[in-house]
């Protein structure tokens, strides 16, 4: 997929887990989880912001595309 997700490198600069920033979040940890592995298919714009409020972060620390070159 061309959507990399980086949110365990932003999760490891700001010392928070992945519960924590799900509790203040207000989603699971699983769908947390999900984004980070790279299986989410989608991701809510306020969950976005959600998650770049709590990291003090914009979109593009969490997401980047890779062009796939075949």
């Amino acid at each position: 997929m061309p959507i990399i997700v980086n949110l365990d490198v932003v999760l490891a600069k700001r010392k928070m887990s992945v519960g924590e920033l799900a509790e203040k979040v207000g989603i699971t940890i699983s769908n947390i989880s999900i984004l980070k592995n790279g299986k989410a298919k989608a991701i809510r714009f306020s969950t976005l912001e959600a998650i770049c409020d709590v990291l003090e972060c914009q979109p593009g620390d969490i997401l980047a595309f890779e062009k796939n070159d075949q």
